[in-house]
């Protein structure tokens, strides 16, 4: 009966969960309450505040449940020390945008996270989880351009953290703009044509 029970509580949560991406993804997340999502999701408000302290920590469980592109690039190769650092960070740049286009559940929770959200005063932590996300990516690009230029790579006229910041909002910019319109360009073709074309202006090629 205990474990039964668990596993129904489990099957509610992630039914509320389910069901804030569907409404947080229409409405937006300022613009969606508590109360419509328990409605949409066939419960009461009350079993919404048995799982979630409010709306904030209801979201960011939401963006905990899928590993977004970005994050993606850097956590699955955490502690490692590549052998080619330049193609490393490209390929995990790569991979991201194959990730967006292929996966509908990350590009859904992207999309809320990027084009859905207000960071007003109830989503503060939602902000401060953003801003972990980004710092810690260009931490992860920053180390490894350093690797690379510690190597003897060339490059070394622009400092790593400016370069890695410079990246990551080329990457995060096309994958926003392709969102607007997935008919306007190949993500991936395009992606690669644009992070080849900045790594060969910092020097970073590959060769």
């Amino acid at each position: 009966m205990v474990r039964r029970t668990k596993q129904d509580a489990l099957a509610t949560r992630d039914l509320i969960l389910d069901t804030a991406e569907v409404v947080f993804q229409r409405r937006g997340v300022s613009r969606t309450s508590l109360n419509e999502i328990a409605r949409a999701a066939g419960l009461t408000r009350g079993a919404i505040y048995w799982h979630f302290k409010d709306k904030a920590d209801l979201f960011n469980a939401m963006m905990q449940r899928v590993t977004l592109p970005m994050e993606e690039a850097v956590t699955r190769s955490d502690g490692l020390e590549p052998a080619d650092p330049v193609e490393h960070v490209r390929q995990a740049f790569v991979d991201a945008l194959r990730k967006t286009v292929n996966d509908p559940q990350v590009r859904r929770v992207f999309e809320i996270a990027t084009h859905k959200v207000e960071y007003v005063d109830e989503l503060e932590a939602v902000r401060d989880r953003h801003l972990a996300v980004r710092n810690n990516c260009m931490a992860h690009v920053a180390s490894r351009l350093t690797l690379a230029m510690r190597r003897g790579a060339p490059g070394r006229r622009v400092p790593a953290r400016a370069a890695a910041l410079g990246l990551h909002a080329l990457i995060d910019g096309l994958i926003q703009n392709w969102m607007l319109d997935p008919e306007a360009f190949d993500l991936v073709r395009v992606g690669m044509q644009a992070i080849d074309t900045y790594l060969a202006g910092l020097a970073l090629a590959r060769r």
